[in-house]
């Protein structure tokens, strides 16, 4: 046998588990005969494949209840408890740190402010933290399967390499590689927002389609986009800079170089400045009492009915409604979720945007299109944590699980 096919049959195997454990995760308690039936795995196979999981404790066998009277069909159901994993979020000026169970039940976080301007004190900080974090809570800790991480900026999933961050210059970080060295456990890493997509997809607002578009308002402006239940990724494995849609070409010049780009105008900063800019030009507002204006108060002074602050937002939600409808042409998804603090101003901002959806974009595509707000917003680490969960679903986690 040549190496190629040693692989292919490793491959195979993978697969086959995945798709077994697939199919408890998701719609278990189900039984063995079932899962033959739907995965279309030989019953011989599926046998096989469960004993596996069950020896390892990824799955355990419960009593179904018996509806003729017969003999009680044994049924399986994954095991989350024993196992669990740590989700990190690198934010711009910020390490978050979450410890979860294999079912995706948050046990406990932290959080640190951390400055960094270079690529070592980023993965020094990250390292040291990380550690501590993983001693302070040994005591909960059972078995430590995997760390995900999520980070703004552009980075493959596959290889778990750092090639771009927006605030420091990174040279080819091996950022998985390190972590995984480090803590002798496997570490998942991507980007922030198409992590939080496919939270959004396993455990969110989108839970119940397979193509949905996550659009996210912060520091920035991006989008993840599930196509088929899949984070969709483009040749250098990233998708979805939507903040880079220019939507005003006499706009004012974005980071990227660019003018008029939809982070000009639809991301935090950009909303401060405007507001500050239209109340130092005189114009009236309730914001004028404060010291200093955060996105917080331009979203709660929009909803007591400052009409600056809503003025603003609705300018937010018409430009990001045309973008939106840009992507909604090209992929024409079931629901566009919303992440952001924005979101605090549904009444507001919702309408504008779905108005220039439905001026902008195709009648088939938008009809009956739910436009609603995250629901795990307030989980930063669960994009990390989702990542984890794939190479469950997938079986890149799951079989090195197997072969321990």
């Amino acid at each position: 046998m040549n190496g190629g096919q040693i692989g292919n049959v490793d491959l195979v195997k993978q697969l086959n588990s995945a798709a077994v454990y697939r199919l408890i995760d998701q719609q278990g308690p189900i039984s063995r005969i079932q899962v033959a039936d739907v995965s279309q795995l030989a019953p011989a196979s599926v046998t096989k494949i469960t004993r596996q999981l069950l020896e390892r404790g990824l799955i355990k066998e419960v009593a179904q209840q018996a509806s003729t009277g017969g003999r009680r069909a044994i049924s399986l159901t994954t095991e989350v408890e024993p196992f669990h994993s740590v989700a990190v979020r690198i934010g711009r000026d910020y390490f978050q740190f979450s410890l979860y169970d294999l079912g995706g039940k948050e046990l406990t976080s932290t959080y640190h402010e951390f400055f960094y301007t270079k690529q070592e004190e980023l993965t020094e900080g990250l390292i040291s933290y990380l550690k501590s974090f993983i001693s302070d809570n040994q005591n909960i800790i059972n078995q430590l399967i995997a760390i995900g991480i999520s980070l703004p900026g552009l980075v493959n999933p596959e290889s778990g390499v750092v090639e771009y961050m927006p605030n420091v210059s990174i040279d080819n970080l091996a950022l998985s590689d390190l972590v995984r060295d480090t803590f002798h456990v496997q570490c998942f890493v991507g980007n922030d927002v198409r992590g939080m997509a496919l939270a959004e997809h396993y455990f969110g607002a989108s839970k119940d389609c397979q193509d949905s578009i996550l659009v996210s308002v912060h520091r920035g402006t991006g989008a993840g986009i599930i196509v088929n239940g899949q984070v969709f990724l483009g040749y250098n494995r990233n998708v979805g800079e939507i903040g880079h849609i220019q939507i005003d070409p006499l706009g004012e010049q974005c980071q990227c170089g660019n003018f008029g780009c939809l982070e000009t105008v639809a991301a935090n900063p950009a909303i401060i400045s405007r507001v500050n800019k239209l109340i130092n030009q005189g114009y009236e507002s309730s914001l004028t009492e404060l010291e200093s204006i955060s996105i917080h108060d331009v979203c709660e002074h929009a909803n007591n009915g400052d009409e600056l602050s809503k003025q603003s937002l609705v300018r937010v939600g018409n430009q990001l409604g045309k973008a939106i409808a840009i992507t909604i042409n090209l992929f024409n998804p079931q629901k566009i979720v919303i992440a952001g603090d924005i979101t605090q101003c549904e009444d507001i901002i919702f309408p504008a945007i779905r108005r220039n959806v439905e001026n902008q974009s195709l009648t088939t595509f938008h009809q009956e299109l739910p436009i609603v707000a995250s629901q795990i917003d307030k989980h930063p680490t669960m994009g990390a944590f989702a990542m984890i969960k794939r190479a469950m679903l997938n079986g890149v986690l799951l079989q090195k699980l197997l072969e321990e």
